[in-house]
Protein backbone atom coordinates (compact mmCIF):
# COMPACT_ATOMS: atom_id res chain seq x y z
CA UNK A 1 0.00 0.00 0.00
CA UNK A 2 3.20 2.44 0.68
CA UNK A 3 4.44 2.15 -2.79
CA UNK A 4 0.41 3.60 -4.12
CA UNK A 5 0.88 6.31 -1.53
CA UNK A 6 4.31 7.06 -3.19
CA UNK A 7 3.55 7.36 -6.59
CA UNK A 8 0.45 9.06 -6.47
CA UNK A 9 2.14 11.34 -4.29
CA UNK A 10 5.72 11.69 -6.64
CA UNK A 11 2.40 12.46 -9.56
CA UNK A 12 1.10 15.23 -7.76
CA UNK A 13 4.48 16.56 -6.71
CA UNK A 14 5.29 16.89 -10.95
CA UNK A 15 1.99 19.02 -11.30
CA UNK A 16 2.98 21.20 -8.88
CA UNK A 17 6.48 21.62 -9.27
CA UNK A 18 5.38 22.75 -12.66
CA UNK A 19 2.61 25.07 -11.67
CA UNK A 20 5.04 26.68 -9.11
CA UNK A 21 8.01 26.80 -11.98
CA UNK A 22 5.88 28.57 -14.55
CA UNK A 23 4.50 30.96 -11.86
CA UNK A 24 8.24 32.33 -11.05
CA UNK A 25 8.98 32.27 -14.21
CA UNK A 26 5.61 34.57 -15.33
CA UNK A 27 6.82 37.05 -12.08
CA UNK A 28 9.99 37.09 -13.35
CA UNK A 29 8.74 37.62 -17.06
CA UNK A 30 11.18 35.24 -18.58
CA UNK A 31 12.07 31.97 -18.97
CA UNK A 32 15.19 30.50 -16.99
CA UNK A 33 18.02 29.23 -19.13
CA UNK A 34 18.34 26.34 -17.05
CA UNK A 35 14.58 25.21 -16.23
CA UNK A 36 15.06 21.99 -16.03
CA UNK A 37 17.88 22.25 -12.77
CA UNK A 38 15.25 24.35 -11.36
CA UNK A 39 12.32 22.08 -11.50
CA UNK A 40 14.75 20.00 -10.21
CA UNK A 41 15.20 21.49 -7.17
CA UNK A 42 11.57 22.62 -6.67
CA UNK A 43 10.87 18.79 -6.83
CA UNK A 44 13.74 17.91 -4.93
CA UNK A 45 12.64 20.22 -2.12
CA UNK A 46 8.99 19.09 -1.89
CA UNK A 47 9.70 15.34 -1.80
CA UNK A 48 11.58 15.40 0.79
CA UNK A 49 9.32 17.42 2.75
CA UNK A 50 6.40 14.99 1.53
CA UNK A 51 8.21 11.70 1.43
CA UNK A 52 9.62 12.65 5.14
CA UNK A 53 6.14 13.25 6.32
CA UNK A 54 4.26 10.16 4.83
CA UNK A 55 7.36 8.13 6.43
CA UNK A 56 6.34 9.57 9.63
CA UNK A 57 2.63 8.93 9.20
CA UNK A 58 3.16 5.17 7.79
CA UNK A 59 5.46 4.68 10.77
CA UNK A 60 3.49 6.63 13.81
CA UNK A 61 0.19 4.25 12.68
CA UNK A 62 2.52 1.04 13.07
Amino acid sequence: MEIIYYTMVAAGLYLVSDWILDRLEVSRGARFKNRSIVFFLIILVLAFISFGLINFLILDSK
